[in-house]
């Protein structure tokens, strides 16, 4: 006898990591480089159904979905939330140790920058303010330390290395289930 049991409702989202930039700062424009590669982001994204996008605040990462928005006549929405880490309030040395350290105690923090415990909480709240929205797949477009913390707090293994492995671009297809749990895939291969 088959179970009639309704299949688990299942909400997506892309996540991306924006293309090349010329610096950290938050007004760092792309690079040539970048903007090629904004324009192979819009092309592969268009084999999704995208109908939503939200950028941080950070002009390489509403650059990096620029072409694709036009393409498409989306608008890029701007979340503070979605904006990369802030690790410290002076530039700092051992910032890649910070970064590593963050990974095994997400209360670890530089002085005057971000645990990746407050990213987290900030992100996740972004995440769960879109998929409430009634949208067939949204884009997030966000920054490396931001998006490695969201993925190892799915998946433990995805930590320091995780990060180190990441591309600019990047993108990864996020599901949540209506149990809460959220699954991940790398969907972008250079």
């Amino acid at each position: 006898m088959k179970s009639s049991q309704p299949k688990p409702e299942s909400r997506s989202l892309i996540l991306i990591r924006h293309c090349q930039a010329t610096g950290q700062e938050p007004d760092a424009p792309l690079t040539e480089t970048g903007h090629r590669q904004a324009q192979s982001l819009a092309n592969f994204l268009s084999q999704y159904p995208v109908d939503h996008i939200t950028a941080s605040e950070y002009l390489r990462a509403q650059q990096s979905i620029k072409p694709f928005a036009d393409q498409n006549n989306l608008p890029i929405h701007v979340d503070h939330r979605l904006n990369e880490r802030t690790l410290s309030a002076d530039p700092i040395e051992n910032w890649q140790q910070v970064i590593r350290d963050s990974f095994a105690d997400p209360k670890t923090r530089a002085p005057g920058g971000e645990s990746a415990l407050e990213v987290l909480e900030r992100s996740r709240s972004a995440l769960n303010d879109i998929l409430t929205q009634d949208r067939s797949l949204p884009v997030l477009v966000t920054h490396g330390n931001l998006l490695a913390i969201l993925l190892h707090s799915i998946d433990q293994s995805f930590g320091f290395q995780g990060w180190q492995s990441l591309t600019n671009p990047d993108a990864y297809l996020l599901q949540q289930t209506d149990h809460g749990r959220f699954a991940f895939e790398r969907i972008w291969h250079p």
